[in-house]
């Protein structure tokens, strides 16, 4: 059963959060205000979004390049902004596929609108939550062949998956569905990386101002999701330090990053 929230823009939802942090317009008063009172307690999250979305790009190049991955799924991929994954992968890889998973109904209505792709490419969306595996498998697979090897990316959403509903076993599952040569993707907000009592003040933030709970992990935490996997060089560091390109933005995040291919 899909345990998606209902629409509510009195209450700051992440992806709307994420947007705000980005430099978008696609929020609504609750999420700047939720954004503002996380800029007062920890002024570096804003470099944490802008260093997550570069992640992003640097791992989907490197995925649809070095690595020669044709189909994506990209799960939690938020609002639509510039650089979305169909849009790098196909840049290097016109025919590449690409299946985005969400369940906040803003992103699903920029999804048709934006997401589309020219050329022997395809994009598709499937309105759904990261834990609904069997869901998310079953309609992927109508864009996407699980017979040879998919790149799953979750940017920046496990940590809306509490310990409870047992997120390593949910990326396991995911993992399962696919061959030797796929690849995972992660960035995860870090509990090793913030001080505690920030970590503390954003913990009660959360519980005052945004829909979902927030779980920071350790890194040892990160890497058990990657069991499975051999990690891409240069394995699990902060997002920034993770193939950095001229152009990155400059900081230091409280963010982990890392790219593994399944053995």
């Amino acid at each position: 059963m899909t345990r998606t929230p209902g629409f509510d823009t009195s209450v700051a939802h992440q992806a709307r959060i994420y947007d705000y942090l980005l430099g978008g317009k696609d929020n609504y008063a609750a999420a700047r205000a939720a954004s503002e009172a996380v800029l007062t307690i920890y002024p570096e999250m804003a470099f944490n979004a802008r260093a997550n979305r570069a992640f992003l790009g640097r791992a989907v190049r490197y995925l649809a390049g070095q690595a020669g991955i044709r189909q994506f799924l990209d799960i939690g991929t938020g609002i639509p902004t510039a650089g979305n994954t169909h849009q790098v992968a196909q840049e290097i890889a016109p025919e590449s596929r690409v299946v985005y998973v969400d369940y906040d109904p803003i992103v699903l209505a920029h999804a048709r609108a934006l997401l589309t792709s020219g050329g022997p490419g395809a994009t598709d969306y499937i309105h759904a939550d990261l834990r609904d595996t069997p869901a998310i498998l079953g309609r992927a697979a109508e864009l996407l062949d699980f017979s040879k090897p998919v790149a799953v990316t979750l940017i920046a959403i496990l940590h809306a998956i509490p310990d409870s509903d047992d997120p390593h076993a949910i990326v396991a599952s995911l993992m399962r569905a696919l061959p030797p040569g796929s690849h995972l993707a992660i960035s995860h907000i870090a509990a090793d990386l913030i001080d505690p009592e920030t970590r503390s003040g954003l913990d009660n933030l959360a519980d005052q101002m945004i829909q979902q709970d927030f779980t920071f992990r350790s890194g040892e935490q990160v890497a058990r999701f990657f069991a499975g996997t051999d990690l891409v060089a240069p394995r699990l560091v902060r997002v920034e330090e993770w193939r950095p390109e001229p152009g990155d933005p400059a900081g230091t995040s409280s963010v982990w990053g890392a790219v593994g291919r399944k053995r």
